[in-house]
């Protein structure tokens, strides 16, 4: 790595030479030579200097811009080789929808930190477009979102299927009745994630797929309260079989018989294609693929 491109962006950051050779344990000669050598090798000027400020000419904010992106690639180049060379340990940053991050992930995390305990993975929950978007910015190294979608810039690999069923309260009419027609739904109250989150999406397209129409919806913004919900009769839902293994269990929610039930959908995860995967990336998604969410 050229050191002087490492002084320069500190000097231009600084705005003085004394606080820049401070903060990189050399003299203020050495810090001087080091600009003058780089302004020689880019044939411009690069820094004004007075004795009150150190500023960037028009050349140096150009120099400046392409320094700070050569030296955070080449810190994550030597990032990656020493960490190729060793076992996978650091920080892992995933993002997940509410469906598979509350219900499935803390699984997968659990069997990946038992086999690899250097790992630290940091988790965010939020909707489907959320954890996109978080993507999308490299906020994340891996999201794990429902339903479709396609992105220039990202590489996305469907991993997993979840079947959905439409759930009423034990004490629902209907509830034990073989052979549920959809239409006995059409007055019953309908409660829904948010739009923008894959649940959500997986409703309406089997409202289109079917050419259901409900008479009323409501709109909750988590999948537990959902659950709440309809075991109080508030109504009913479509819920993945992840979020309802104990309440199925306990007897306070029933699954309705209905020809074409369960559906099914698929789940994706997403990184960012441009940057290279950790090895801490690649080891989880390994771990995710051979996970078995029916176990």
């Amino acid at each position: 790595m050229d050191q002087s491109l490492i002084v320069f962006v500190m000097a231009a950051e600084k705005q003085n030479f004394t606080r820049t050779a401070e903060e990189l344990h050399m003299t203020q000669p050495a810090v001087s030579q080091y600009i003058q050598t780089l302004e020689r090798t880019m044939g411009a000027r690069l820094l004004e200097r007075s004795n009150k400020y150190v500023r960037l000419t028009k050349a140096g904010e150009i120099v400046y811009h392409h320094a700070q992106e050569i030296i955070r690639l080449h810190t994550r180049m030597q990032y990656l080789v020493d960490e190729l060379m060793n076992t996978a340990k650091g920080n892992l940053s995933i993002g997940a929808s509410y469906t598979y991050g509350e219900y499935v992930l803390p699984h997968v995390i659990a069997q990946m930190r038992s086999q690899y305990p250097l790992i630290q993975p940091s988790i965010s929950i939020g909707n489907t477009q959320e954890i996109e978007r978080l993507v999308i910015s490299n906020q994340l190294d891996v999201g794990i979102i429902e339903g479709q979608f396609q992105h220039d810039h990202l590489y996305i690999e469907p991993f997993a299927e979840d079947e959905m069923y439409i759930v009423v309260p034990h004490h629902h009419r209907l509830a034990g009745k073989s052979q549920v027609s959809l239409s006995e739904l059409q007055e019953d109250i309908w409660i829904l994630r948010e739009e923008g989150s894959g649940t959500r999406e997986a409703a309406e397209k089997m409202f289109a797929r079917f050419q259901f129409a409900p008479a009323h919806i409501m709109d909750f913004g988590s999948t537990q309260i959902i659950k709440e919900s309809v075991e109080a009769g508030l109504g009913i839902s479509l819920l993945s079989q992840w979020t309802i293994q104990k309440e199925l269990t306990l007897g306070t929610l029933k699954v309705l018989d209905i020809s074409g039930f369960p559906v099914v959908r698929k789940f994706s995860f997403l990184t960012p294609s441009a940057v290279f995967e950790t090895k801490a990336a690649t080891v989880f998604l390994e771990v995710l693929r051979g996970y078995n969410v029916k176990r």
